[in-house]
């Protein structure tokens, strides 16, 4: 499979926007969230990443209402919501709205008895989100530290969680390239699925993070590129579709390679 293109829709105030490194008055407007769903929905994507920056900022869940406009208007399309879930109402409450997954960051650094048990009972309907500046969990917002990523890592996944989103916070909405050799290890140390993101800009930047589908990388959500037309999502899926085509190619002559030197041939 080729890698997942989650296109991210973040919520503030009911309007689509972007922040810098996920700072609060660095903000960008986009408009009706549901118009810029609709548009990435259209060129193909399958998935989306929807986050509500209020509720992550302790506002409290202001965008729902939104959530479940983007859920009702796209039904073909799975939508992945994130931000302020940190209790059991929270992520019940996104799943009742049509949300296929639902993000916990905070939480399973603060409450992770509970973040176990939910990863126990909706199994991949709950992802755990770990934002880092460098090795140094970011919490509430990024407004505060939360702990190491790796010791993050091994305890929750030693715990049954499924899958795990790593955000570089330093390049998150500053176009300035995935942080390839910081997520190498972090997939070097869990065998669970990971999902990229965080400063993704150019096409050459998916084609990076392709070549680490066979470490684990599941997929990579991708934002302020799109909105501020680097690329189109029809662009990034073609480039991802090509990608897998080029592994498999290759994937496939090394075992027939490895077939002839086996047979002496």
């Amino acid at each position: 499979m080729s890698l997942t293109l989650l296109p991210a829709v973040d919520l503030k105030d009911g309007r689509a926007v972007r922040l810098v490194q996920g700072a609060e008055g660095t903000e960008t407007g986009y408009g009706d969230p549901v118009d810029a769903a609709t548009s990435f929905a259209e060129q193909g994507a399958a998935w989306l990443h929807v986050v509500d920056l209020d509720a992550a900022f302790g506002r409290g869940p202001r965008n729902r209402d939104h959530i479940a406009r983007v859920c009702a208007a796209l039904p073909g399309v799975a939508v992945e919501a994130s931000g302020g879930v940190r209790t059991p109402a929270d992520l019940d409450a996104l799943l009742d709205l049509g949300a296929a997954r639902v993000v916990i960051g905070t939480a399973a650094l603060e409450d992770p008895d509970w973040v176990v048990a939910a990863c126990a009972r909706h199994g991949d309907r709950v992802a755990v989100g770990l934002d880092a500046r460098g090795t140094v969990l970011q919490a509430r917002g990024w407004t505060s530290a939360g702990g190491d990523l790796f010791d993050a890592l091994a305890r929750l996944g030693a715990a049954g969680c499924r899958r795990f989103i790593h955000t570089e916070v330093a390049r998150d909405g500053m176009l300035s390239g995935p942080a390839v050799d910081a997520l190498a290890a972090v997939l070097a140390v869990t065998d669970r699925p990971v999902i990229a993101s965080g400063g993704v800009a150019t096409l050459d930047d998916l084609s990076a993070l392709a070549a680490l589908e066979p470490d684990g990388l599941e997929g990579v959500i991708v934002g302020k590129a799109l909105y501020a037309g680097r690329f189109t999502v029809a662009d990034a899926l073609a480039l991802l579709a090509g990608a897998e085509e080029v592994a498999t190619g290759a994937a496939a002559a090394k075992d027939v390679a490895g077939a002839r030197e086996g047979g002496g041939g």
